[in-house]
C-alpha cells in the first residue's frame, strides 16, 4: 500500500485518537499533517491521562499548518474534519473542491445550510466520504440489526433509546463549560452531540415521517445550550414508534436500547456489552462483546473501514449522505421542541 497523506483538521481528543489509530492500522504508511489553531495543547494518551502545555506537533512528528490551503497543496488524500460542528461544512466543502477524500465527524453540522452543496461536490468529484457514526460497527448492535431482519422477536413494533452522561466528567482536564458540547454557537447541545441514537436507529429502522420533541435545560450544569436534557419520538415510515432519551446529568451513565416486538424483546447495554433476548415465555438469552472489547475497538473498526473503502474506491457505510440524514432528524427534533416553548398552547 502506497503512503497515505492525511490531513487532521483539529487534533483535540477525537482527532489525536484517529490519528493514533490510524498510525496503528497503517504502521509506517501514515504521513500526516494538520490544520490547527495553537492553543493551551493537552496531550492525550490511550489511557486517557492528559498532559498540558505540550507541542502536539512535536509529540507526534507530524507538520502543522496555520492556513488550509497550505495544508491542501500537500496534496492530501484523506482529510479528517474533527474541529467543532459548526465548522465541519465549511472547512469540509473547500476540502472537497481540492478534490480530497473526506471523513467528517459527528454530526454532520449544526444546521442544514451548505450541506446540500458538500453532497453535491462529493457527489460530482466522485469522492469516498465517511461519517463518524462508530456505533455502526458495535458487534452486539450489528448482531441486533441482523436478527431483527430475521424477525427474531417477530414483528418490530417499539425501541427505546436513553443515553445520559454527565457532561463535566467528560474530559475532566478542562473546563467543560467552554467545550463545543456546552455551547450552541459551536454546534452543541445534546440532540446533535449525542446524535448516535438517532443514527443507529435510522440504520436500523428507515425512514422517519414524523418527528416529537421537547428540550429542557438544566441550570446546574451552566452551559450555554437550550437542551441539556431532550425527549424524542420518532415514528419510522414502516409504524415503528421509537423514544430517545438523551441528558447530560446522569452519573454514572447509561446507555441502553430496547427493542420490543410481537414475539419477544432484546435489551443491548453498551455499558456492559451484554445484549439479552427474551421470547414470551420469559426465557432469556445472552449475548456478550468479545473479550477484551473496549471502546477504542468501535474506532479503530471504523477507520480500518474507512481504508478498506479508500482502498478499494468503493462506499462507506456511513457517507456524507447518512450523515445528513440523521442531521435533519436531529434539526428537526430541536426545531420542534423549540416551536413548543415558543407557543406554549401546543404543548
Amino acid at each position: 500500500m502506497k503512503t497515505l497523506t492525511c490531513l487532521f483538521v483539529g487534533l483535540g481528543s477525537i482527532g489525536q485518537r484517529h490519528l493514533r489509530n490510524l498510525r496503528q492500522i497503517l504502521k509506517g504508511n501514515l504521513r500526516p499533517i494538520a490544520l490547527r489553531a495553537l492553543g493551551n495543547d493537552v496531550l492525550l494518551q490511550d489511557g486517557g491521562s492528559a498532559q498540558h502545555g505540550v507541542d502536539l506537533t512535536t509529540h507526534y512528528g507530524i507538520e502543522a499548518f496555520s492556513q488550509l490551503e497550505a495544508a491542501l497543496n500537500q496534496e492530501p488524500d484523506l482529510a479528517l474534519v474533527c474541529n467543532p460542528t459548526s465548522l465541519h461544512v465549511p472547512v469540509a466543502q473547500k476540502i472537497a473542491e481540492a478534490g480530497c477524500h473526506l471523513f467528517v465527524e459527528k454530526p454532520l453540522s449544526h444546521s442544514l445550510e451548505g450541506v446540500g452543496r458538500l453532497l453535491k461536490t462529493a457527489q460530482d468529484r466522485a469522492l469516498i466520504t465517511m461519517v463518524g457514526f462508530q456505533f455502526r460497527f458495535h458487534p452486539l448492535l450489528t448482531s441486533l440489526r441482523n436478527q431483527l431482519e430475521s424477525e427474531r422477536i417477530g414483528q418490530v413494533l417499539g425501541a427505546l433509546a436513553e443515553w445520559g452522561e454527565y457532561l463535566p466528567h467528560w474530559h475532566p482536564w478542562e473546563d467543560y463549560r467552554t467545550s463545543y458540547a456546552a455551547k450552541d454557537a459551536l454546534g452543541g447541545g445534546v440532540v446533535l452531540t449525542l446524535i448516535h441514537p438517532l443514527d443507529y436507529l435510522l440504520w436500523l429502522f428507515g425512514p422517519v415521517r414524523r418527528v416529537h420533541a421537547s428540550v429542557r435545560r438544566i441550570p446546574t450544569l451552566q452551559t450555554q445550550v437550550t437542551d441539556d436534557l431532550a425527549e424524542i419520538t420518532l415514528e419510522f415510515s414502516n409504524e415503528i414508534v421509537a423514544h430517545v432519551h438523551l441528558d447530560y446529568i446522569q452519573s454514572p451513565p447509561t446507555h441502553t436500547l430496547t427493542v420490543w416486538g410481537d414475539a419477544g424483546r432484546a435489551h443491548l447495554d453498551f455499558h456492559t456489552g451484554i445484549l439479552q433476548w427474551l421470547d414470551t415465555n420469559g426465557n432469556v438469552e445472552t449475548e456478550t462483546v468479545p473479550g477484551g472489547f473496549s471502546r477504542n475497538h468501535l474506532f479503530i473498526a471504523e477507520m480500518q473501514h474507512l481504508i478498506e473503502c479508500l482502498t478499494s474506491h468503493q462506499a462507506t457505510q456511513t457517507p456524507l449522505e447518512e450523515g445528513a440524514r440523521s442531521l435533519r432528524i436531529a434539526i428537526e427534533a430541536k426545531g420542534n421542541a423549540l416551536q413548543k416553548h415558543a407557543n406554549p398552547a401546543l404543548v
